[in-house]
């Protein structure tokens, strides 16, 4: 499988906090690749990164081949890959659909519509609430409406920064499902995720993160399986 997205000891700090040291990892061409960690491990700080949002102070990040590591948020959006903060951080004033719309803003006039259509076919609770103010929507369908917002860019590499957080288990549930779904159409997913068990059950292969450094890789079986991590996020 071709690497698409590579980080090469890529370090990142704030201040006087390293959050990121000499970090490096690989996801391949069509996969769901799963950042682990504890709380302050730097797993949003890696997507953060990815995203342009904030700068590695050493290292290169490599995207089909290019080099990345300078580039413009917009331009790193435009080339395909695309983060969902936690949080989610819509636009609770705006509509449903007005949400989406911003989320297409980069595409060319003549894909909106079919983007639009896209969307709405993978969360159809959406499609009834295209009119509704998003700040009115339950926990997760405004996190259904931040992955759909997404998808309207039309991501090669999608971005899930703790897509089930506050989410009671069954709504956890049905998103893990449409990351599943959104994968199986051909998005590369690199997923940070607090639930361990649910992201190494979607996921080919995992890092683990502990204070800024990637201490353990492996298939999501050879993970799951393994007793330190099984202690410290399987609950033993």
């Amino acid at each position: 499988m071709s690497a698409l997205l590579e980080l090469h000891g890529v370090s990142v700090s704030y201040g006087k906090r390293r959050a990121l040291e000499d970090a490096s990892l690989t996801v391949g061409a069509g996969e769901i690749v799963a950042l682990l960690g504890a709380n302050g491990s730097g797993k949003s700080t890696t997507l953060r990164m990815i995203s342009g949002l904030v700068r590695p102070s050493r290292g290169r990040i490599d995207y089909e081949g290019r080099d990345i590591t300078t580039w413009p948020p917009d331009g790193i959006v435009a080339a395909g890959l695309v983060h969902v903060p936690e949080g989610r951080e819509i636009f609770s004033e705006f509509t449903v659909l007005e949400n989406l719309l911003v989320g297409g803003h980069t595409a060319p006039s003549r894909e909106v519509a079919s983007r639009l259509e896209r969307a709405l076919a993978m969360f159809p609770v959406l499609r009834e609430r295209q009119r509704q103010p998003a700040g009115t929507l339950s926990g997760g369908e405004q996190q259904m409406l931040a992955i759909a917002r997404a998808l309207m860019a039309a991501p090669r590499v999608l971005l899930l920064d703790e897509p089930s957080l506050g989410l009671a288990p069954r709504l956890a549930r049905e998103i893990f499902r449409v990351i599943e779904r959104i994968n199986a159409d051909g998005v590369t997913v690199l997923l940070v995720e607090q639930n361990a068990r649910h992201a190494l059950a979607v996921a080919a292969r995992g890092y683990v993160l502990e204070t800024g450094r990637i201490v353990m890789t492996g298939t999501s079986r050879a993970l799951a399986a393994d007793p330190r991590v099984r202690a410290a996020y399987l609950g033993g």
